[in-house]
């Protein structure tokens, strides 16, 4: 395994739909107070923001656990117990100098390593084209994540898609619409970054949860969806722009029959750690057998 990604859970063959997915969204899912206070948060924020100033806070989806039901239950079942948090919060805690010790000092005061991190969920794709091929992104320079490195098209599902407002409240979250909301904030990610039609795409299937270990265990949903677009087709759509095409400055397309062997390439040292989760989950769950 990569040291840079670890699985914290892997699907059934296939991946699950959707209708398998299950929510609890609570307050005690949320992240632990920092110890001595979270003035250095914001103190963490404040500095980003003079470097990069189009950064913006909102609020995000924790990942505080994931259970999946024994594969010989009748209908496979995954719950996903969530908390709140937000980007300012991911930034002073995942990506601080000091995330590593307040991993050691989760586990000290908490039993738990990741209990002072924001962890806001993630989402990537493997993206597959009509073709036979894995769409995959160059990220641009001005991103705050990885920039420069090769990604999967994803994102973040987003509370304030189902509570407009500052500041959503668990109570006004229901767990049925925030899996919806986890499902198709990848659609929404696959449309504004690589300028796909939705109806061109499939409903997502949830390959498993991969964390990423350069941010502190960082956990990201990967899915696996099909485009009924041809690599020359997606090619085009992607030129032409979208709502995010200033996220990445180029596309880059394997064939579904070398991705297993991805590991072994110049390639893999240029994907960033969310890529490589959701490479690993779909040779694992959704890719054919060599």
């Amino acid at each position: 395994m990569d040291p840079e990604v670890s699985l914290l859970l892997q699907c059934p063959p296939g991946g699950l739909p959707l209708e398998q997915v299950r929510a609890e969204l609570s307050p005690a899912h949320d992240r632990r107070p920092l110890p001595g206070g979270d003035k250095a948060i914001t103190a963490v924020w404040e500095t980003r923001l003079e470097a990069q100033p189009w950064l913006f806070n909102a609020p995000k989806f924790r990942l505080h656990s994931a259970t999946l039901a024994p594969i010989d239950s009748p209908v496979p079942q995954l719950l996903l117990r969530l908390g709140l948090t937000s980007y300012q919060d991911f930034l002073g805690t995942n990506w601080a100098s000091s995330a590593a010790w307040l991993r050691q000092q989760g586990a000290i005061d908490w039993g738990d390593k990741q209990a002072y991190l924001a962890d806001p969920l993630g989402v990537g794709a493997a993206l597959a084209t009509a073709d036979d091929f894995l769409v995959f992104l160059r990220r641009s320079w001005q991103v705050a994540e990885a920039p420069g490195l090769i990604d999967v098209p994803g994102g973040h599902p987003e509370p304030q898609a189902l509570c407009p407002g500052d500041s959503p409240q668990h109570k006004d979250l229901p767990g049925e619409l925030v899996v919806r909301e986890v499902f198709s904030s990848i659609l929404q990610e696959i449309c504004d970054e690589v300028n796909l039609p939705l109806f061109t795409l499939s409903q997502p299937l949830l390959l498993g949860i991969a964390c990423n270990e350069t941010s502190a265990g960082r956990a990201s949903a990967e899915f696996y969806v099909q485009c009924s677009l041809t690599s020359e087709q997606v090619k085009k759509h992607y030129l032409s722009g979208g709502p995010e095409a200033h996220e990445s400055t180029g596309i880059i397309f394997v064939e579904t029959q070398n991705v297993r062997r991805l590991q072994e390439t110049e390639m893999w040292a240029e994907l960033c750690p969310s890529a490589k989760g959701a490479i690993l989950l779909y040779n694992r769950v959704q890719g054919s057998p060599t």
